[in-house]
């Protein structure tokens, strides 16, 4: 008897053993709306680290490697008012030593809602952009007064309170209308340019209403979320300043304008099903969980009835290297989500999920104060009462938590091979995907494309991306092309169709490629002596002649319209 009872007592630990193992590793983070207490608590419930600040929690903190913590702060001194406001961000060491506290507030912006530090230790962050109704009326725009608009920028924190731009991008240099072919941003077809946000469609004065903000280091892009119009979108980081504002420009070459959209095709005058109904969250799932480089975000009204929840909902993005697929005059694929946590409640506004590497995710019900976590088949094995409305949750492990992030790997180009600055491992990625078995200090291409590498610190825990390398023709050949002064362009610059004069180079064959400034072929002909840009944009492109013998000649020429 006492044998059966003790096989039974061990039966039963091992399952209480087995069920706690099958969560997620890590602490969790929390800090209610409002409050100056930010608490970290391990996967039983026991607080084992308590911040505390100054200022009120204004919507969403994330920790860093070594624990420091960028935060959001309800500003007293903010003109603009509303949900989500913000107006201040800061940053505070594990200790609760205050490093940096910046204020953006005034009657024409303001910081708002969420926020994402960057591997080069900047910050993202969400700002209205108020216009004023002359401003809207000139863009084209119907509503009959004072828009917010919205604008995301970097800032690179200087001194205890203040902050440089580095970049910055404004949805206002992005807008497409269809009503008054008079005024700017004329298009008589939106379905056609869905690049572009359609000033008239649910125009308001808080119109967007963004709020959640994640960065992809190996695409270089940015994805945030509306509340008011339901949808996702990702915008080109790669950009500079002036390129944001236009519409050329970057990795994916179309400036600023949107590069993918999601939730709401009728936002762009395309026939679908409208998934998102009021949304919070967008961003990436992480590098080595399950679904890694799809899109999820909280759908707070995803389910109506029976009754309503708050749903998790991922989809898997059409991404072709840094652009996004789509048949002109329909909407973004999916039409529908890939797959849908349907939540244990409904919060109205704000909440967040994580997607962790065994499958495991937690979900965030901002309103109701509650943070639980499911395990692949939905079973949820842990649960938290947060006791007040709690913006955002995440869970970080100790070793991430302990270990300060290593220096940001850089790429340099070596007798042909590109070659990372020495770290514990590398992973090499092309074009934004992963290049398989590519995980040492040196890589050696065989095609011109864009390099980023990510390299993690000695404990393995911490990882950091290179910033972007453009393998080209142009970079290239100055370690492993020739240039030969006998062969000529013409005329350079020149408007789209150039000669080339070989100048008697005895060749009974060779092959004539074009690259632009991205690296990106465009072109490729045989024993062609004229070249045709003039489908291209204005711009530096690298001509690149290959001959029977294996020489590489190379040649820029400018092209201008």
């Amino acid at each position: 008897m006492r044998k059966n009872l003790f096989a039974a007592l061990l039966w039963f630990g091992l399952i209480v053993i087995e069920l706690r193992a099958q969560q997620w590793n890590g602490l969790t983070y929390y800090s209610n709306s409002g409050s100056t207490i930010g608490r970290l608590i391990d996967t039983n419930s026991t607080v084992v680290k308590t911040f505390n600040f100054t200022g009120g929690t204004g919507y969403s903190t994330h920790l860093m490697p070594g624990g420091y913590v960028y935060r959001t702060v309800q500003n007293a001194g903010n003109v603009l008012t509303g949900g989500g406001m913000t107006g201040r961000i800061q940053k505070w060491d594990y200790n609760n030593t205050l490093l940096w506290d910046y204020t953006y507030s005034s009657s024409t912006y303001c910081l708002h809602h969420d926020h994402c530090p960057l591997p080069n230790g900047n910050v993202l962050v969400i700002s209205y952009d108020v216009k004023t109704a002359t401003e809207v009326s000139n863009a084209g725009g119907n509503f009959a007064g004072t828009m917010w608009a919205e604008k995301i920028m970097e800032l690179k924190p200087v001194g205890t309170n203040s902050a440089q731009v580095v970049w910055e991008w404004k949805v206002w240099d992005h807008l497409v209308q269809n009503v008054n072919a008079a005024k700017a941003n004329y298009q008589p077809s939106i379905v056609n340019n869905p690049q572009l946000l359609n000033i008239n469609f649910q125009a308001q004065k808080d119109w967007m209403h963004m709020n959640g903000i994640d960065y992809n280091p190996v695409l270089d892009q940015i994805v945030v979320s509306s509340h008011n119009l339901n949808e996702w979108y990702i915008i080109d980081h790669s950009t500079t300043t002036a390129e944001a504002a236009s519409h050329t420009g970057g990795l994916a070459g179309k400036g600023g304008d949107f590069l993918y959209r999601w939730g709401n095709p009728a936002a762009y005058g395309a026939s679908g099903s409208t998934i998102l109904n009021v949304t919070h969250d967008a961003h990436w799932i992480p590098e080595g969980s399950p679904d890694a480089g799809f899109l999820a975000g909280i759908n707070n009204k995803g389910q109506t009835s029976p009754a309503t929840k708050t749903t998790v909902d991922r989809i898997p993005p059409p991404r072709v290297d840094y652009n996004y697929t789509i048949t002109p005059g329909s909407a973004f694929t999916p039409a529908i989500y890939s797959s849908r946590h349907t939540s244990t409640g409904y919060t109205s506004n704000m909440g967040c999920s994580n997607q962790f590497p065994n499958g495991n995710q937690m979900v965030c019900l901002a309103m109701v104060g509650s943070i639980y976590e499911i395990d692949p088949a939905g079973s949820i094995i842990w649960s938290f009462s947060t006791g007040g409305a709690t913006p955002q949750a995440h869970r970080y492990t100790t070793c991430y938590l302990n270990n300060p992030a290593p220096a940001q790997p850089t790429i340099s180009l070596i007798s042909g091979a590109l070659v990372s600055t020495p770290a514990s491992s590398y992973q090499w990625y092309m074009n934004g995907n992963l290049i398989a078995g590519a995980t040492n200090q040196t890589f050696t291409p065989s095609q011109y494309g864009v390099y980023v590498v990510k390299t993690t610190d000695a404990n393995g825990c911490v990882f950091a991306h290179s910033t972007s390398f453009v393998y080209s023709a142009t970079t290239a050949i100055k370690t492993n092309g020739n240039s030969s002064s006998t062969v000529n362009v013409y005329p350079n610059p020149g408007t789209g169709l150039f000669v080339l004069d070989l100048n008697g180079i005895s060749e009974n064959a060779f092959t004539v490629s074009v690259y632009d400034v991205n690296g990106k072929r465009i072109l490729e002909e045989k024993d062609a002596k004229t070249i045709d840009l003039t489908a291209y944009n204005a711009g530096i492109y690298t001509i690149h002649i290959q001959t029977a013998s294996l020489q590489n000649i190379y040649k820029k020429v400018s092209l201008i319209k």
